[in-house]
């Protein structure tokens, strides 16, 4: 794999990396491609107004360096949307106001909190928690629309107290169907995500018997990122991603340029 289509840089809240570094540390690695896709979840209030990037500023900075090292990488330029189902207006207005290549949209808040934080726990058991992620994540693909893969879909195991002790694809099948011919039907992919690996997990996200269901069902559009937030974690574990692809019956990947797919056979 030579294209990693979801990096940090420094505009997000949760990296020190500056762009120029995550893009160095991708020509190191020998990709040919990559997308940054920075966080700008609306209303976290955990994460604070002032972690979310200026886009003016964000554009600014990244188009002169996509120039610089347009001989070495093909640098695109991209987001990360916190869906959430009361920013549906505010974030098609936002997409359509600016030339994004590239999309995701992932769930970073549920019920009242980031799963992240943990407090998602206090009140519910793993089976609880992890059921009314993807309900509410049900509810947030139908309410938000503008992007055009669902990152990470089963982000929220990282932070349970028994983590994929308590998960399952078939233990979760309705919800997580409902996900999947949704996003189907209306012409949008999921990622591959391998910062499941980087955080200890078995398998990347998500787990290969959902990979496996999405493709079953007619599913196609499969970008791949590694989520880095900083130059050593660009394209991790990337070596196990043509397998797990083709285990899960694909025979291609997608990237995105002007929020068009592009497919790409496996190497």
């Amino acid at each position: 794999m030579i294209s990693d289509c979801h990096l940090h840089t420094n505009f997000s809240h949760d990296s020190d990396a500056k762009p120029e570094e995550m893009i160095q540390g991708a020509i190191d690695k020998g990709l040919n491609t990559i997308c940054i896709t920075d966080h700008f979840d609306k209303d976290n209030m955990e994460w604070g107004p002032e972690d979310i990037f200026e886009p003016e500023e964000y554009f600014r900075t990244l188009r002169p360096l996509r120039e610089k090292y347009r001989e070495q990488i093909e640098v695109r330029i991209g987001v990360e949307l916190g869906l959430r189902p009361h920013l549906g207006e505010y974030y098609r207005q936002f997409v359509s106001g600016y030339p994004f290549d590239f999309v995701i949209g992932s769930v970073h808040w549920v019920e009242t909190s980031d799963p992240a934080t943990r407090k998602l726990f206090q009140n519910h058991t793993d089976e609880e928690a992890y059921r009314i992620t993807f309900e509410e994540t049900y509810e947030d693909i139908q309410k938000c629309q503008d992007f055009d893969v669902l990152g990470h879909v089963d982000y929220v195991i990282r932070y349970g107290e028994n983590r994929e002790k308590e998960y399952s694809y078939q233990k979760f099948s309705d919800e997580i169907d409902m996900i999947l011919k949704y996003l189907i039907e209306h012409g949008k992919g999921i990622e591959l995500n391998t910062s499941g690996l980087k955080y200890g997990l078995p398998f990347a996200h998500p787990h290969s018997d959902i990979l496996k269901r999405y493709r079953e069902l007619g599913g196609e559009i499969i970008t791949v990122g590694a989520d880095g937030h900083k130059p050593e974690h660009i394209a991790y574990d990337f070596d196990k991603v043509s397998g797990i692809l083709k285990d899960c019956g694909f025979k291609y990947y997608t990237e995105f340029s002007e929020r068009k797919p592009h497919f790409k056979q496996l190497p």
